[in-house]
């Protein structure tokens, strides 16, 4: 069930697994809601696999009793394979799907190999190295890349607070420099 969680003295939504880090939000950036897309997005790979699960039964139910052995074996492990796309890959993409809103932008997350954000996109190897491509909107149709940014999380958060006029919590984003 959704719970609320109470962030410098504010209530904030969210709903649990994946909530964001507070290092991502600028000095005065509040979570207003951390959710993921609605459950019915998994309702195609459930009804499929209902199917598959009742045709599996309905299969070992007429299953002569000379091949009992291995036809039951032979059926049921089929089920199991195939379950894996029907139903684990669409809910890991949807349990890894996320939508952020706070007080300054709204953060889109997907993935856990290559993990993107609105403004932020890091690759498996950038998350290890700590580094990441950041993408910044201007004027133009196509957005500016900066690529291998170390440290993508608070540059992305430094420029945040500078949009904002925050220029003394750009200045404290991080405190090594």
């Amino acid at each position: 069930p959704p719970w609320l969680a109470s962030s410098q003295g504010r209530g904030i939504w969210h709903d649990g697994a994946m909530a964001l880090s507070q290092k991502l939000l600028s000095q005065d950036e509040v979570v207003v809601r951390h959710m993921h897309t609605h459950i019915k997005t998994l309702l195609p790979a459930i009804i499929v696999e209902s199917i598959l699960v009742i045709a599996a039964a309905v299969g070992s139910f007429y299953v002569p009793e000379n091949a009992r052995y291995w036809a039951l074996a032979t059926i049921w492990i089929a089920v199991l394979l195939l379950s894996i796309p029907l139903i684990l890959v669409p809910w890991i993409k949807w349990i890894t799907t996320t939508y952020t809103v706070t007080t300054k932008r709204v953060i889109t997350r997907t993935g856990i190999i290559k993990r993107t954000d609105i403004q932020i996109e890091r690759d498996f190897d950038d998350r290890i190295f700590g580094c990441g491509t950041l993408a910044l909107q201007t004027s133009a149709d196509d957005p500016l890349l900066l690529r291998d940014v170390p440290k993508v999380e608070t540059v992305q958060v430094e420029i945040s607070n500078l949009l904002f006029h925050d220029i003394q919590g750009a200045i404290d984003a991080d405190p090594t420099s």
